[in-house]
């Protein structure tokens, strides 16, 4: 008994020991797996804490771009050049810095655009590079971004149809628009029989259907647009509705349909802006040039202001020549009456063909006239005996402008009118009848071949209804009724008129037939009107990103200071 309670003893002492190692190695396992655990969530912190700095890094280099974006396109807006110097900046974000800088790529280079919403048009296309870096405070997370970008001029004239403000196409009778249609606002489509349209764009939204305050029910006609292959669709539904910008997948839709012919703002589509120095006012074009460095007085050879003519010489010097074109015909004044405006018309009447006999025709085919308002009337100049231009030309004024009878219909110039209004009169026009009512006003076929900027009135404005649509943008005062109107051009809108404000009606005239159509050769830059304005859009054609890895300028520079 004794033997063997000494031996259970023995055993007991080992087995403890066994006990006691195995306690220390699951103590020790213990630690360890708690040491990599730790280890683990070090790391895991670390990495999150990576990822929220490169995060962070990333949206500073891309505040860092739009910055130097909205630099390029201010000042192409403003000016219709690139700033100088061009944009550098070193700047915060919270708790990250950025700093851009903007390569010029050379020089201007004229070209036809290959890509994007604009593919197919004439342009003076520039090119830059964006850099910009953004980096935590730290220093311990950095990204580089590299953006390439196009600033492309495009002459207004490419457009069949352009409108800075709200866009309205409404027409009974059917009617065919070929070439580019765009609007920096929204637009309205509606037809009471078929109109047809080859691409349309928006910087708004595109609608079917009247525009709000019109007081139009509107058609239900058919309204095809081309598609990507040439082929018209509809924008019918088939069931009553239209695909438009109401429709809640109207993006995707819209691309199944058209593809990319049918673009507004959602999908991507911005203004165009013409570079107006100092303020975005198309109109600036046609007010005086006192103080006005956009006014196409400041580009014209031959002014007609206040009844005065000048003349610029070769040397850059103004020649009175007042008393000679008043002498020999080439401008006369004449009164008539316009039953829309219900006010007579003080006409400062130009004789194109006599101007371009009596030596003074413009060397560089631009005429601007502006005429003081006079109260209870409406002041304007008429363009007479323009059947056939000497040289392109383009008329430019901030009064209304009449043409009188058949212009640019033999041998075609170049040519286009600006103006407060325009307003067509046939070949068979009258003055004396003008007092008469619409029986007594008679139109025959007349025939129009110039790009024209005019204003129109406003839908929806007090005393307003529909304002008439691009049908008729271009005035009418007679009886057109089964008379064909020949146009060809490109139809521009950038301003509400400030003179010719009485709306649009149908007691003054019955709409022509209109053989309308897109001037193509305007697509070739040796064709455009003197003086073509441009609008001008800024276009991304590249991008990259990668790791920051040189943060000397952070360390180097601070922010705001002069470098």
């Amino acid at each position: 008994m004794v033997n063997g309670g000494h031996m259970n003893r023995q055993a007991l002492q080992g087995e403890s020991g066994v006990v006691l190692i195995v306690c220390m190695i699951i103590l020790l396992m213990l630690s360890l797996i708690g040491i990599a655990s730790i280890t683990t969530s070090n790391s895991e912190m670390q990495v999150a804490g990576n990822e929220m700095n490169s995060t962070g890094a990333f949206y500073a280099a891309e505040a860092g771009l739009e910055r130097a974006t909205s630099e390029l396109v201010s000042s192409y807006e403003n000016t219709g050049a690139p700033p100088s110097p061009l944009p550098m900046a070193l700047d915060t974000m919270n708790n990250y810095k950025y700093y851009y800088y903007v390569i010029d790529l050379g020089p201007a280079a004229s070209r036809t655009l290959t890509y994007g919403s604009y593919n197919g048009l004439y342009a003076s296309v520039k090119s830059f590079e964006i850099i910009s870096q953004g980096a935590d405070n730290n220093l311990e997370a950095g990204v580089e971004i590299e953006m390439d970008l196009e600033d492309a001029l495009i002459p207004i004239y490419q457009f069949a149809v352009f409108y800075e403000n709200l866009l309205e196409i409404g027409p009974w009778p059917d009617m065919i628009i070929t070439g580019r249609i765009h609007c920096n606002s929204d637009v309205y489509l509606n037809a009471e029989n078929n109109l047809y349209m080859d691409q349309v764009s928006s910087a708004g939204n595109i609608y079917q259907g009247i525009a709000p305050g019109s007081g139009f029910a509107g058609g239900t006609g058919n309204i095809y647009i081309k598609d990507g292959s040439g082929n018209y669709q509809n924008m019918s539904n088939g069931d009553g509705t239209y695909l438009d910008a109401t429709d809640p997948d109207w993006v995707n839709s819209s691309i199944s349909r058209w593809g990319s012919t049918v673009e507004d703002h959602n999908h991507g589509i911005t203004d165009l802006y013409l570079p107006i120095a100092g303020a975005d006012n198309p109109v600036d074009m046609i007010d005086r040039g006192a103080g006005n460095p956009d006014s196409y007085e400041n580009l014209a050879g031959l002014k007609l202001v206040d009844g005065q003519a000048l003349y610029r010489q070769v040397d850059g010097t103004w020649l009175d020549v007042t008393g000679i074109l008043f002498g020999d015909g080439t401008i006369s004044s004449n009164t008539f009456y316009d039953e829309r405006e219900g006010q007579n018309v003080l006409a400062l009447d130009l004789d194109v063909g006599q101007l371009a006999a009596s030596g003074y025709f413009p060397s560089n085919g631009i005429i601007y006239s502006s005429q003081a308002e006079v109260v209870g009337n409406i002041t304007a100049i008429r363009l007479t005996n323009g059947s056939q231009l000497p040289a392109g030309m383009t008329v430019a004024t901030n009064n209304p402008l009449y043409t009188l009878g058949n212009f640019n219909s033999v041998n075609k110039q170049p040519a286009s009118l600006m103006a407060d209004a325009i307003t067509i009169l046939s070949n068979n026009w009258d003055d004396a009848n003008s007092v008469l009512g619409m029986g007594s006003r008679l139109a025959n076929g007349t025939i129009v071949n110039a790009a024209y900027i005019t204003g129109s009135t406003e839908t929806g404005s007090i005393g307003h209804g529909y304002n008439g649509g691009l049908e008729n943008l271009p005035r009418f005062l007679e009886d057109w009724n089964g008379i064909t109107f020949t146009w060809s051009g490109s139809a521009i809108n950038l301003w509400y008129s400030r003179q010719a404000t009485s709306p649009w009606g149908s007691v003054y005239y019955n709409p022509p037939i209109r053989d309308w159509g897109f001037d193509t050769s305007f697509l070739n830059a040796a064709n455009l009107p003197p003086g073509t304005p441009m609008v001008n859009v800024l276009m991304k054609t590249g991008w990259n990103q990668t790791v920051l890895t040189d943060f000397s300028y952070f360390i180097y520079h601070n922010p705001g200071e002069d470098y």
